[in-house]
């Protein structure tokens, strides 16, 4: 049924786990690059592509993520090589002369439509996230998405006034496996879906 080797999927999804703690080594900017440039062939809903990624690097920058933390995660972002803000874009719109080329009035759609802008960047930018999640671990990283913090102040103090949006928190880098919890399970196929 699949095209792609156990190899692959082992590094995918079935061997794969979200990082709860980072081994000492340095992440390359190319591997960040290179995760980036096979994620952005996922598809988005009119080829919007909201996503925006921040890279955290020095210990001067994860300190000014400290604050807005939960406490289980603080140690989990000072200690990881990089840290990524993934964010969404909310003026999205005004690209989609450049992407979504073979309809001239695209940005008309959205432009004013506070509700559409919103949920489009939103979900669209999700989709790319976890695009982003698998592309890191397909270039040999490991990454430990995380949603304990303050919204409000991720967006105060690396946000302000942009069109950039917060959506969630990513270490990335090479996982300590002493530090990851055992495999939780999952749903089945029966318990999730259904046909009509």
């Amino acid at each position: 049924m699949t095209v792609i080797d156990r190899t692959a999927l082992d590094r995918l999804f079935y061997e794969a786990r979200s990082q709860n703690g980072w081994q000492a080594g340095e992440v390359g900017d190319d591997q960040l690059k290179a995760a980036y440039e096979i994620a952005k062939w996922g598809p988005t809903s009119m080829n919007t592509q909201p996503m925006r990624l921040l890279f955290l690097r020095s210990a001067e920058a994860k300190e000014r993520l400290r604050p807005a933390m939960s406490p289980g995660n603080v140690d989990k972002v000072m200690t990881a090589p990089v840290v990524a803000l993934i964010a969404f874009d909310e003026a999205f719109y005004e690209q989609l002369p450049k992407v979504f080329p073979h309809n001239p009035d695209a940005r008309a759609v959205f432009a004013g439509n506070e509700p559409l802008i919103k949920g489009t960047a939103f979900r669209n930018g999700t989709l790319q996230a976890a695009y982003f999640l698998l592309a890191l671990r397909a270039v040999g990283l490991d990454a430990g998405p995380m949603s304990g913090f303050d919204p409000a102040k991720v967006q105060e103090e690396f946000f302000a006034g942009t069109t950039l949006r917060i959506n969630f928190i990513c270490g990335i880098g090479h996982g300590d496996p002493d530090k990851v919890y055992n495999r939780s399970p999952r749903l089945d196929f029966e318990e999730v879906a259904s046909f009509l």
